[in-house]
């Protein structure tokens, strides 16, 4: 293992996270705030980061295996620092919380402490859904863009952190493809912002919601999130953006490139449209005697199965109260997630797809011996590696779910509550069901459960296998 070059990018990351920190920091100045816990963390950062990257020269060589170290170590580090300003604010318990919080914030979860979010600062409150905007492209895609400066391939970085079962990159180099992948993702924030702007939201709650919802996040400004707007026209704004951004981006890649037929034929999204789709008709049925009309009905079972299966974690009503039909739509909802390639989260259409079609193989096998059977996506054969390590990733992500949950079990929540939170901290969902509902939060945990849950958000991000290395005994090895 190259310690040296692992530390050095991990500090260039810290630096990265630390200039960013300069855009909370002057929301606070603007709205007459003190600036103080982010000028702390700031220095600590930057201090800590040049040192990394100045001090710490060696052999560049950067392999797969530096790579998914340096992945799962800078994820947690920027939990680490980027609780800071939460902390120095002195508007939280304790720092178990702050770092909840925070990695909730990156991992793009959602999953909340705070009681009430409307009586905190408005600096520390833009910081934590930012943590949204950077986590969901990721800070280190952000990072392999620049890395070019300290002369490191960035390959094994994106690799490590891309979420899907097949690593592609747009453009043959790396950094570029981070690049297009950022101008797109920022293009379609601020066409969200101006939508939402227009429709009449304020300026400040425009950036806090695109910024929720293109991390695929959920934070809010709101303690009854965008329910509390009661404003069907920002409801449909935000359904509409959460969809775009489950979807692949290299499928907007293609588009603006001319390939508009390729894209279509995507077989995870039609998979993903289809699900949607019919949970959402679904769910309408089921919750209609509920809603004033029809269309009420539809409308908010499309928020909320858009939300949960993009991994956002918005809400516009309380679904711990719907009928258990609709409940369990929106737990199995959860476990399938979003798009590969997209900001959201969960297993990802394209892994569930797999798994249906080589279930289908197996059984035609079984009836036609003879008959070679091969499981295809977007009509090119996997490779029995890819297949293989798809289960893999299956099983693991089934067996860290119950182990996780028999140690949070130790709170003795109900088995609803205890379950259905492992599930949405590893699926980077946010809300789950009973005490940790649309309405509820993640207070009342133990300091140990909420460890536990931070670490699920994080191997649930990073799919599993970078933060597997970062704690396997033979990676701390210098051969």
């Amino acid at each position: 293992m190259n310690f040296k070059t692992v530390f050095r990018v991990a500090g260039f990351t810290l630096l990265v996270e630390a200039a960013a920190m300069l855009l909370p920091m002057g929301v606070a100045l603007y709205y007459g705030e003190d600036p103080s816990p982010f000028l702390k963390t700031i220095g600590i950062m930057v201090v800590l980061g040049m040192l990394s990257v100045f001090a710490l020269r060696g052999q560049r060589k950067f392999f797969a295996r530096e790579g998914f170290f340096s992945v799962g170590l800078i994820w947690v580090l920027s939990g680490v620092f980027g609780a800071l300003p939460f902390w120095f604010s002195g508007q939280f318990g304790s720092y178990v919380d702050c770092f909840f919080e925070t990695i909730s914030g990156f991992t793009t979860t959602g999953s909340s402490i705070l009681t009430a979010v409307e009586g905190l600062p408005l600096g520390l409150v833009f910081w934590r859904s930012f943590t949204h905007w950077l986590g969901g492209m990721g800070v280190l895609i952000l990072t392999t863009a620049l890395l070019p400066f300290l002369g490191i391939n960035s390959t094994h970085l994106i690799r490590a952190e891309s979420p899907g079962p097949v690593k592609s990159k747009l453009v043959p180099r790396a950094s570029q493809s981070s690049k297009i992948l950022y101008a797109i993702y920022l293009a379609l924030t601020v066409i969200q912002v101006f939508c939402l702007r227009i429709a009449g939201m304020p300026w400040y709650d425009s950036f806090i919601h695109a910024f929720g919802t293109a991390g695929t996040g959920g934070f809010s400004n709101r303690n009854l999130s965008v329910g509390a707007y009661g404003n069907p026209t920002f409801e449909i704004i935000i359904t509409i953006f959460m969809i775009l951004f489950s979807l692949n981006f290299a499928l907007y890649f293609l588009v603006l490139t001319g390939k508009i037929k390729q894209a279509l034929k995507s077989d995870e999204l039609r998979f993903f449209l289809a699900v949607t789709a019919i949970a959402t008709a679904i769910i309408s049925i089921n919750i209609a005697a509920s809603m004033p009309t029809y269309a009420d009905a539809v409308r908010t079972a499309a928020f909320q199965v858009a939300s949960v299966t993009s991994t956002t974690g918005f809400a516009t009503a309380d679904f711990n109260r719907w009928p258990e039909l609709s409940r369990m739509l929106l737990v199995i909802l959860m476990f399938i997630g979003a798009c590969a390639g997209s900001t959201g989260g969960g297993m990802k259409c394209s892994r569930i797809l797999v798994i249906l079609r080589t279930i289908k193989a197996q059984v035609r096998s079984i009836i036609h011996p003879r008959a070679v059977s091969v499981v295809k996506l977007d009509g090119a054969p996997l490779s029995d590696s890819t297949v293989r390590t798809i289960y893999t990733y299956f099983a693991t992500y089934i067996f860290i779910t119950f182990l996780s949950a028999l140690v949070v079990g130790l709170d003795n929540f109900s088995f609803g509550t205890t379950l259905t939170a492992v599930i949405t901290c590893i699926s980077n969902v946010g809300p789950g069901l009973e005490a940790v509902g649309p309405m509820g939060n993640f207070a009342a945990f133990s300091p140990l459960s909420k460890i536990i849950l931070s670490f699920d958000m994080i191997i649930g991000r990073l799919e599993i296998f970078p933060i597997l290395v970062l704690f396997s005994r033979s990676a701390w090895k210098r051969s």
